[in-house]
C-alpha cells in the first residue's frame, strides 16, 4: 500500500491530473466563498476580477468574464516564465491555467451566500484555496498568475517565497480596492488573502528546506550516488560509532526539499530496513543549494 501511493504522487501524469483537479478546488472555492460576498481574490486573478468590476460598472457587463481575462493575461507571463520554468513546467502552468479558467467560468457562483458570515467566509476559503494551490505547486504544476513570477524569484535564489510575492503585490491591489469601494470589501478581501497565503506557503513543500541525517551499516556509497545521480543533491557521510553496540556505522547528510524527503525515505529503506533517519524541517541553506520547482 506504502509503495503503491509513493509511485502515485510520483507518477508524472498522475500529478498533473491531481494539479489539475486541484485548480478545480482553488475555482470552486472562490465561487462558493468568495464571489458571492463581493470579496477579491488576491494577485492576477484578483485584479482580473477588479476589471471585471470596473467593466461591469462602465459599460453594464453582465458576464463574469474574469476567468477570460485571466487566461489571456497569463500568455504574456508564460512568454517571460519559459527560460527559466522550462517546457515541461510550462506544459502543466498551461493545463493548469486552462483548468482553473475553465471551472471558474463554468461553476455558478450562488446569489445567496452559502456562509453570510464575512470572517468565517474569508477563513474557510483562504484555507481551502491555499491548500488546493499548495497541492499544486507541490504537483509540479502551477496556477499562473503572480505564481510564475514569484517561483522565478524563489528559483533563482529571491528572499521572496511564492506567498510573500503574493502578499507584496496584494497590498497594492487591495489598496486600489479601499479607494475604489467600500473599507470592507478590502479589509476582508485581505483577511482572506493572508488565510490563504499563510497556508500556501506551509502546504509548498518545495519551498520547504530539510536536512536529512542517515545512519546506516550498509554501503554509504550506493546510497551517495542515489542521492547525486537521482536526487541531484549533494551528499556528506562519515564514519561513527554506535555508543551501545560498539560498532562501526555511516552517517550521511543532506539538505533537499520536504517534496524530495519521501523519495530519499524510499530509496533508504529499499537498501537498508534497519536505517535510522532523522529530519529537521525549515533549516536555512546558504551556498550551492538549487531550489527545484518540480
Amino acid at each position: 500500500m506504502k509503495d503503491m501511493m509513493y509511485n502515485s504522487l510520483h507518477n508524472r501524469w498522475l500529478r498533473l491530473l491531481a494539479a489539475m483537479l486541484g485548480e478545480g478546488v482553488v475555482a470552486l472555492a472562490l465561487r462558493l466563498f468568495i464571489v458571492p460576498l463581493g470579496l477579491y481574490s488576491g494577485g492576477l486573478m484578483g485584479l482580473c476580477q477588479l476589471i471585471r468590476t470596473l467593466l461591469h460598472n462602465t459599460l453594464g457587463l453582465e458576464a463574469d468574464i474574469a476567468g477570460v481575462l485571466y487566461f489571456l493575461s497569463n500568455i504574456p507571463i508564460l512568454l517571460l516564465g519559459w527560460k527559466t520554468l522550462g517546457p515541461r513546467m510550462t506544459f502543466k502552468t498551461i493545463a493548469c491555467t486552462v483548468s482553473f479558467s475553465f471551472f471558474y467560468s463554468i461553476i455558478p457562483s450562488p446569489s445567496v451566500p452559502i456562509v453570510d458570515d464575512y470572517l468565517t467566509s474569508c477563513l474557510l476559503g483562504g484555507i481551502i484555496v491555499g491548500t488546493a494551490s499548495g497541492i499544486v505547486l507541490t504537483c509540479g504544476g502551477s496556477g499562473g498568475g503572480l505564481d510564475i513570477v514569484g517561483l522565478c524569484l524563489s528559483k533563482r535564489g529571491s528572499r521572496f517565497t511564492v506567498g510573500k510575492f503574493s502578499l507584496t503585490f496584494n497590498f497594492f491591489l487591495y489598496a486600489a480596492c479601499l479607494v475604489l469601494f467600500i473599507p470592507e470589501v478590502a479589509i476582508y478581501s485581505v483577511i482572506y488573502n493572508f488565510f490563504s497565503a499563510m497556508v500556501l506557503d506551509r502546504m509548498h513543500q518545495q519551498n520547504v528546506n530539510v536536512q536529512a541525517m542517515i545512519f546506516t551499516k550498509e554501503d554509504e556509497k550506493e546510497l551517495g550516488r542515489f542521492i547525486i545521480e537521482k536526487l541531484g543533491r549533494s551528499v556528506t557521510y562519515w564514519e561513527g560509532v554506535g555508543a551501545y553496540s560498539g560498532k562501526g556505522l555511516h552517517v550521511l547528510v543532506v539538505c533537499l526539499s520536504k517534496f524530495e524527503i519521501e523519495e530519499l525515505l524510499h530509496a533508504v529503506h529499499e537498501r537498508d530496513d534497519h536505517a535510522f533517519v532523522t529530519v529537521q524541517e525549515r533549516v536555512r541553506v546558504f551556498g550551492n543549494f538549487v531550489r527545484k520547482l518540480e
